[in-house]
């Protein structure tokens, strides 16, 4: 039996088009949310698979409310629209805001043009902060909320000399640093917000996860113990959606979280899977 936890809560996915993002608006929605799909892609994209309308019709399937906000959330003018759009199309205030979009360009820091690195912190750092502000009256009113903010292990710096560096080199740096950023602004929000019932983490996954964009950069360079399923991150990032107040200004790591609360990982449609226990994948 699919748990109906979320029932009657709104929810903001940004990223929904594919990959991580979809997959926990699809979960979401599975137990009960309305959702607010938001990406750039409406219909398929040139080079990757995915889009918010696909997105859009597999939730239809689950008898819950759907919203598309389609919107370039590097556009600081048409971001700040998207609580307000969201909340008039699902017929209320937001519950859950799930900031998953993400730029992810990765390139040696020496040669790295300013316009990339601005890029990188407008849709990494400016651009979750700004939905987060722009949902935070509404949940202060209703005196609880969840704000999950997707990171990355990119974030932590390398150990060294000398730095083992893994597959990308040291290419992931700018981008790490707006991840750290954004680990840091999740950890201020949460201390001011600590009391209101408003909950502020991030996670980020243990392994990578092989979406549709990290397939394309990462395909046949992994090892197998280098990798997780999108189930179990997005399993980590649905039990932030619905964790305690105490639960706060934190920076989980998905598998790390699933083993510590005893999580168990379902599919998206969140039937249970075969059981290897908590965290574990059961399609090898």
């Amino acid at each position: 039996m699919v748990n109906q936890r979320f029932l009657g809560r709104r929810a903001i996915v940004t990223g929904a088009s594919r990959g991580i993002g979809a997959g926990v608006a699809e979960r979401l929605a599975a137990e009960g949310a309305a959702v607010a799909l938001v990406a750039r892609t409406v219909e398929q994209h040139d080079r990757l698979s995915g889009s918010l309308q696909e997105t859009a019709d597999r939730l239809a399937g689950y008898g819950v409310s759907v919203a598309l906000v389609p919107v370039d959330l590097s556009d600081p003018e048409a971001r700040v629209q998207v609580i307000e759009k969201a909340s008039e199309r699902l017929d209320g205030p937001i519950d859950i805001l799930v900031n998953n979009a993400a730029a992810a360009m990765y390139g040696e820091v020496a040669d790295m043009p300013l316009k990339r690195r601005r890029l990188l912190f407008e849709l990494n750092v400016h651009a979750p902060l700004d939905l987060a502000q722009a949902a935070i009256p509404a949940m202060r009113a209703e005196r609880e909320g969840w704000i999950v903010n997707v990171s990355s292990a990119t974030a932590r710096p390398w150990a060294g000399p000398p730095f083992t560096l893994g597959t990308q080199g040291a290419t992931t740096t700018a981008y790490g640093a707006s991840k750290a950023a954004l680990n840091r602004m999740t950890n201020g929000l949460a201390a001011e917000l600590h009391g209101t019932g408003i909950r502020v983490n991030t996670i980020e996954p243990r392994g990578a996860v092989l979406t549709e964009g990290a397939e394309a950069l990462m395909g046949g360079k992994l090892r197998p113990d280098q990798m997780e399923t999108l189930e179990q991150m997005v399993e980590a990032v649905v039990a932030l959606c619905d964790c305690p107040a105490e639960v706060t200004g934190a920076s989980g790591v998905s598998l790390d979280l699933l083993d510590e609360w005893g999580v168990e990982v379902r599919g998206l449609d969140g039937t249970v899977l075969e059981s290897m226990g908590p965290g574990k994948n059961t399609r090898e």
